[in-house]
Formats: structure tokens, C-alpha cells, sequence
């Protein structure tokens, strides 16, 4: 697993409680995960919910299920080959920050997409439902430029396993009902490029939720890489624990959330440079698991 960063998301997550990003980039997958070396190859489908239609008509590689259907889980790609790489960028909000929303704060960073379109940097942003409902006019940007692909990261930020990280917990058995309700309330803003992956907040899940979503027709994203920027107050360390940690077919846990992780875009104006001049391309995570 990667190695986690300074206590913060620990420490932080608690004081911050499931208000901000605390959980979602933290110390990689805190409960046992299953990794892609074993899945398989990769097959193009999207999530098809109880027979209604898929969240966009955008397909994407997925992994084959996993023991008795449970959603398969992707942390990395191929270590041979190409040097690839993958930023995500996790759009966190959850269902009680409407208020904080409304009073300024920033839970969106046009800036650090700004920053990607100017750098032609692609990158699959995880985004909540809750966030796709508070700015539905830039999830449907996103969703319509080639340079981004959209996944989910559940409606409001709960924790689907507990303990993780403070986080308030989905009631038993209601996983795959909240991934559902945040495809669609990703797909009533407009948004084209949805792609049937999704990511637990912090990373939090065991066998049983994986199970649990199998129905949804999902490949789980984790991550090998922390970056660290959560809270971060400076962006050269974020940038230089990145780079340190950066291999080939890796996936960078990064967050799109100004109040909660300022410094991001100033670290992404730094790694990406670096990571070029190293020979690494930047990909979309589904050309990381299409590459399986």
C-alpha cells in the first residue's frame, strides 16, 4: 500500500468529520481490497441498474467480477510497457454541506481543471453525487471534454465500511442504492462521459460491499499513490510525494475541492513537468484498465 502521509487524514478527518475530503485520499484502502493482477481482461460495459438505462451512453473497460459476482477492484495498472500514469481527482461533498455552499465556501476548483485543459492533461475525476448536484453546470463541462471521464464516488460521502476515518456510515444494505442515486444524479446534469467506475470514500470496503455492488456492474478504483494534498498548506511537498512515488501504470489520488485542498493545482503545475520530462504519458484511468 502506499505510504500514508503525515497523520492528517487520520487526525484531521475526525476534527473535519465527513465534512470535507478527509477520508477520500487518506492512507490508500484501509480494509482489505483485492487488486487487478489476477482479474483478468478487461471487457467494455457500463453499469446497467435493475434493468434501467446505463448513466450515459459513454462505454468504458471494466474488470470481470470478482468471487460470486463482487465488484472487482483496480489499484494500478501494467508496471511494464509504456510509462503510463493516471491523476484523479475526487469531487467531494457530502449531503449535509449544502448550507456551508451557500454561505462561500468552495467545494469546486475551477482553476486546477483550468490548469488540466491548459496543461492537456487527461485525468478521471471521481465526483459524489452531492457535488454534480451543487455545480451541475461544471459536471457537465467535464463530462463534455475528451480530456476528463467522470466516475462515481457515491452521493454524499458515507463511509460503506466502518470505522473510516470519522465518516458517517450508509445504512446496512443501501450501497448499492446510493451508487445508483449518485450515477443519477450525475447524469441529470447533462454530463456525456460517465464511465461505470467507482471509488469508496476513503477508500473504506470489504468483501461484503463488494458483493453487495456486484448487481451494479462497477470496477472499484483504488489508488497507489497518496498525494497528500488534502489539508496540504504547501504544494511542493505534494508534488515531491508524488514524484517520489510515481511507477509506471500508477493511479495518483489527488481532490477537486479548493476548501479542503488548496494547494492542488499549484502541485499539478509542478508534477506534471516533471513526470514529462521522465518519459511518463498521463492517461484516463479506463486506458490504465483497458491496458489489461
Amino acid at each position: 500500500m502506499p505510504r500514508t502521509p503525515r497523520p492528517l487524514l487520520l487526525a484531521v478527518a475526525a476534527a473535519a468529520l465527513c465534512g470535507t475530503l478527509a477520508a477520500c485520499g487518506g492512507s490508500g484502502s484501509p480494509a482489505p481490497a483485492r487488486t487487478t493482477a489476477a482479474a483478468g481482461t478487461a471487457k467494455a460495459t457500463a453499469p446497467v441498474p435493475d434493468g434501467s438505462p446505463s448513466p450515459s451512453p459513454f462505454a468504458a473497460p471494466t474488470l470481470p467480477p470478482g468471487p460470486g459476482g463482487a465488484a472487482p477492484v483496480f489499484s494500478h495498472g501494467p508496471r511494464t510497457g509504456p510509462k503510463r500514469v493516471a491523476l484523479t481527482f475526487d469531487a467531494d461533498m457530502t449531503s449535509d454541506q449544502g448550507p456551508r455552499a451557500a454561505r462561500g465556501e468552495h467545494f469546486d476548483n475551477p482553476g486546477l481543471v483550468a490548469a488540466l485543459r491548459q496543461l492537456k492533461v487527461p485525468a478521471t475525476v471521481f465526483m459524489t453525487g452531492r457535488w454534480a448536484e451543487e455545480y451541475p453546470d461544471q459536471a457537465r463541462s467535464l463530462g463534455g471534454d475528451p480530456l476528463f471521464e467522470i466516475a462515481n464516488h457515491s452521493y454524499s460521502h458515507h463511509a460503506f465500511t466502518t470505522p473510516c476515518y470519522g465518516l458517517p456510515a450508509l445504512a446496512p444494505g443501501t450501497a448499492r442504492a446510493d451508487v445508483e442515486r449518485a450515477f443519477a444524479a450525475i447524469r441529470r446534469t447533462g454530463a456525456q462521459r460517465v464511465v461505470p467506475y467507482f471509488r469508496f470514500p476513503g477508500g473504506c470496503h470489504d468483501d461484503a460491499v463488494l458483493r453487495e455492488l456486484g448487481p451494479a456492474q462497477v470496477t472499484a478504483v483504488q489508488w497507489d499513490v497518496v498525494s497528500g494534498d488534502a489539508f496540504a498548506k504547501q504544494a511542493g511537498p505534494v508534488a515531491a510525494q508524488v514524484l517520489s512515488q510515481v511507477r509506471p501504470g500508477s493511479v495518483v489520488v489527488m481532490h477537486c475541492t479548493r476548501s479542503a485542498a488548496p494547494v492542488t493545482e499549484e502541485a499539478v503545475r509542478r508534477i506534471v513537468p516533471h513526470l514529462r520530462a521522465q518519459g511518463y504519458e498521463f492517461v484516463r484511468v479506463s486506458e490504465l484498465i483497458g491496458a489489461h
